[in-house]
């Protein structure tokens, strides 16, 4: 299965809609997951925690 986690575009809305947490067990279960760039910028999930987790991080 392909997840895709896409930005947030409404305007003071800070959700992302999986942790790199969340993305580490999908990913372990065998799962794709694509993240857009940024998307967990206002919880202080960065690209780089999303890669670590084995997302794929994606410009849109």
């Amino acid at each position: 299965m392909l997840l895709g986690v896409p930005k947030e575009i409404k305007a003071d809305e800070n959700r992302v809609g999986l942790t790199p947490t969340s993305v580490r067990e999908v990913v372990e279960h065998g799962h794709q997951v694509i993240v857009e760039t940024g998307a967990g910028d206002g919880v202080d999930f960065y690209d780089e925690h999303y890669r670590e987790a084995g997302a794929e991080i994606v410009a849109e």
